[in-house]
């Protein structure tokens, strides 16, 4: 097996667990950074590192688009073309079956895009996904799978969950490198017996983990909410559990309490480059006037390198005259408190007391437990 997983600590559904991977160990639950193009944007790898991640995501679509995977095969793999020596996990490009749908028509056979940079065509097979995957060498590899918005009918949501089904059938026939593990994706929206259905199909071709897809698509918090539970606790106890791109701090601690271990978002790093910083106490918008002459640091207990340096004031500075420096630091501290987050929360788990962590931080973040 290319990863090993196993269970440390339970609370509840909320589970503390360690995944060990060919490029080391991530102790989970895990936030992974999205560094789409082999880059965590605005950050150095080292940067990344320093902040507390420990495994970081990047997408088989736009890698293949730039500069190729098979430039980035003859560069020695991902990991020495982006210098970053831990694990990695690579999107399968089934996100941008959802993203780039006005551009792509899909069928049983394949996914084909309209490129979003010259307009050529793209043709993406469940095979030829796991082909750019063996290329890039990341640690976890993704299926190819069929990504539905919140709002599809329900005769085609069917169709997604079928086709999502086929095509994990044919990437697991395709995959062929034992230092990479292959995750199945789990779909059917918020319709629990299309994701049970989904997931027992899956579970039976027996992935060594399993993803949550098609969530924070167009649904409602509640609805995904509602939806989350159930859907995890139809996955294997023994094997990793990954919710794919849903990330507000709230989003991740009810994630946790429903079993997931895995986590990957844009919002820190987004966030950050539009002068928004996370913190214990909520969110903190770094462009309003009242922070022109404040002294204190974003946090006064945070160990990032932008907390132990510099103030609001000087924060708020960059961004009014559009220093290149503020949303750097800005993304280190975000990326930072999502790793803090995931650390206070394993913490939680082993000593049983996650539900109250939780209740805890969403009172301070001005949200309802």
């Amino acid at each position: 097996m290319a990863i090993r997983f196993e269970v440390l600590a339970r609370q509840g559904a909320a589970r503390r667990g360690r995944l060990t991977t060919p490029h080391g160990v991530v102790e989970t639950p895990v936030f992974m950074p999205v560094g789409t193009q082999a880059t965590v944007k605005g950050l150095t790898p080292q940067q990344v590192r320093d902040a507390g991640a420990s495994i970081v995501l990047g997408n088989t679509y736009h890698l293949t688009l730039r500069p190729g995977d098979d430039v980035i095969a003859e560069l020695g793999g991902l990991h020495r073309f982006m210098a970053w020596e831990g694990p990695i996990l690579t999107d399968s490009g089934g996100f941008q079956v959802y993203s780039l749908a006005p551009t792509r028509q899909i069928d049983d056979r394949a996914a084909v895009f309209r490129s979003h940079i010259d307009g050529t065509l793209v043709d993406l097979t469940p095979e030829r996904a796991v082909a750019i995957q063996e290329n890039l060498g990341s640690d976890i590899a993704m299926c190819l799978d069929e990504c539905p918005p919140g709002d599809t009918p329900p005769d085609y949501l069917r169709v997604a969950v079928e086709r999502t089904i086929r095509w994990a059938e044919r990437c697991r026939s395709a995959h062929r490198r034992i230092d990479q593990a292959l995750f199945a994706i789990v779909q059917g929206g918020t319709d629990l017996a299309l994701r049970e259905l989904c997931a027992r199909e899956l579970t039976d071709l027996d992935f060594p983990g399993y993803a949550l897809g098609g969530f924070s698509v167009g649904e409602t918090e509640a609805q995904m909410l509602a939806a989350l539970a159930p859907t995890a606790a139809l996955l294997p106890e023994e094997k990793p559990r990954y919710l794919m791109g849903v990330g507000t701090p709230r989003d991740l601690l009810a994630g946790i309490g429903a079993g997931i271990d895995m986590f990957d978002c844009v919002m820190p790093t987004r966030n950050g480059r539009n002068a928004s910083a996370f913190t214990d106490e909520g969110e903190i918008r770094l462009r309003n006037a009242c922070h022109k002459r404040d002294p204190q640091p974003l946090e006064s207990d945070c160990w990032c390198y932008t907390c132990r340096h510099f103030s609001r004031a000087y924060l708020h500075h960059l961004f009014l005259v559009k220093e290149m420096l503020g949303p750097t630091l800005l993304s280190l501290h975000n990326v930072a408190f999502y790793c803090r987050l995931m650390e206070a929360a394993r913490r939680a788990i082993e000593e049983r007391r996650f539900d109250d962590f939780a209740a805890v931080r969403l009172v301070r973040w001005g949200q309802s437990p």
